[in-house]
């Protein structure tokens, strides 16, 4: 196991859905950050403003650079992310999935909303994990997790964050978004230091509260993929779309698309 985590961190990550991982990204913050800002100064196919007209701040997210960006691709290979991915996910080997990057600059009040992952993707399975680490000091923004929600019999419905509306044309397929808070489920969420992580399930239900304080909140996130992942057709177009991969259901995804960047085997 790696040094990064205990045991009780791997039982707790299989019954919550959820962990914190201290330091994860500790060695990497500042390539992160440069990273971040090249992302967002340059043109990017997956790039997105999730504010309406007249809603203060800004709220930034882009998916899928890591091979136009080489701080993100250095860091999915050279930090522990995969090793941990692997302890935590019981698997023996790791794929990436996609990075992604959510910037709520100061005076953000527009909160993440409650989702799961795993709806939007066209991957299926038990091993499956994203790692969220803010690269700014943040309480009140940080990530919020409902504990036990990848268990849950159903998915639930994926929206678009800023045109609102179903993601899929067939609402009564999925369970409504539940409002945590309102309902008194338990959620786990953490005040973090840069380079900290929260390691969560693709079907684990997250949201995060708006930034209004008067920092930054950057933060990096990274999609991996153990033995059992398995491509699956979803209803619609898929976020990331990944247009032409060829794929079939039930194959594992293909790996000069999704490299493989551990493996217990090497």
């Amino acid at each position: 196991m790696h040094a990064l985590l205990t045991p009780a961190d791997v039982e707790a990550y299989r019954r919550d859905g959820v962990v914190l991982v201290r330091g994860l990204f500790a060695d990497h913050v500042d390539l992160l950050r440069a990273g971040i800002e090249q992302n967002m100064s340059m043109p990017v196919p997956h790039a997105f403003e999730n504010l309406a007209p007249g809603e203060a701040g800004r709220f930034f997210d882009s998916y899928c650079n890591w091979q136009r960006i080489p701080a993100f691709e250095t860091v999915i290979r050279e930090s522990p992310a995969a090793e941990v991915a692997a302890d935590l996910m019981g698997s023996d080997r790791v794929q990436l999935f996609h990075d992604h990057v959510l910037v709520k600059e100061p005076g953000t009040a527009k909160p993440t909303p409650w989702h799961q992952d795993g709806p939007y993707y066209f991957v299926q399975g038990e091993q499956t994990i994203s790692f969220w680490s803010p690269l700014d000091p943040v309480t009140e923004a940080t990530l919020r997790c409902v504990a036990g929600s990848h268990r849950w019999p159903r998915p639930v419905l994926p929206k678009r964050w800023l045109a609102g509306g179903d993601f899929y044309p067939d609402p009564a397929d999925w369970m409504p978004v539940p409002d945590p808070d309102a309902e008194g489920m338990p959620i786990r969420e953490w005040a973090m230091e840069p380079g900290d992580a929260v390691a969560f399930d693709f079907r684990t239900l997250h949201g995060a509260r708006g930034n209004v304080s008067d920092v930054r909140r950057r933060a990096f996130s990274l999609r991996l993929v153990g033995d059992d992942a398995r491509y699956v057709e979803r209803p619609g177009p898929t976020s990331p779309p990944f247009p032409g991969h060829g794929m079939k259901p039930g194959d594992r995804l293909r790996e000069d698309w999704f490299p493989v960047i551990w493996s217990r085997a090497s």
